[in-house]
């Protein structure tokens, strides 16, 4: 049995992530220990909140995960847990972020849409890779965000459209850190199906 750990950092639906994640047939742990986190099959990064704050609380562990990463084993983050991931965000001021994946993360501009984007919403697959095996172009999963990921055409694996068009999916060049900017844990039979491809992969 894969063993999975989900990062406990203060800032996260770890619960309905568990469940997701047991239903996938993954042997869950959430834990902040770094030999924990470093001797998993696989890591999750979840995330509800404010970037800053999230920062804040990861940075005691940053080196674990980078150290985690490099080893090339499968690390997912999930809504914020994805913007962590990269660069910098404009989210009360640029703060850095954990610079896993180049690029930004960018508040929604003001238009005649809704801020945040709660609900479902349509993907499209811009690149294949095995978390996404079995998932139909323009399946529905569900968001709730009001900054998104902007990052170039090659670290995208999913795109979607909400008054501009943004990365719902992302991934650093070696393949192994992947970010969802929606929640499979709440996405129906599409993203259950995600995390079982996961786990697949750990």
């Amino acid at each position: 049995m894969k063993k999975i750990v989900i990062i406990d950092y203060g800032l996260g639906n770890l619960r309905s992530v568990r469940k997701g994640l047991e239903h996938a047939g993954a042997d869950v742990i959430i834990s902040s220990d770094p030999e924990e986190i470093k001797n998993a099959d696989g890591v999750i990064l979840p995330g509800v909140g404010a970037f800053r704050d999230a920062m804040k609380n990861v940075e005691v562990l940053r080196s674990t995960i980078d150290e985690y990463v490099e080893s090339g084993k499968p690390m997912l983050g999930i809504c914020l847990g994805q913007q962590m991931m990269l660069s910098t965000s404009e989210e009360g001021g640029v703060t850095e972020g954990l610079d896993l994946v180049k690029g930004q993360v960018l508040r929604f501009p003001h238009s005649e849409l809704k801020v945040p984007h709660m609900g479902w919403n349509s993907i499209k697959i811009t690149q294949e890779h095995p978390i996404f095996d079995g998932i139909p172009e323009g399946s529905y999963v569900y968001f709730v965000h009001s900054y998104y990921v902007d990052t170039s055409d090659r670290n995208t694996l999913i795109s979607c459209e909400y008054g501009t068009e943004f990365a719902a999916a992302i991934v650093n060049d070696a393949g192994n850190v992947i970010g969802t900017q929606f929640h499979p844990e709440k996405s129906g039979d599409t993203g259950l199906k995600i995390l079982e491809n996961f786990v697949a992969m750990c």
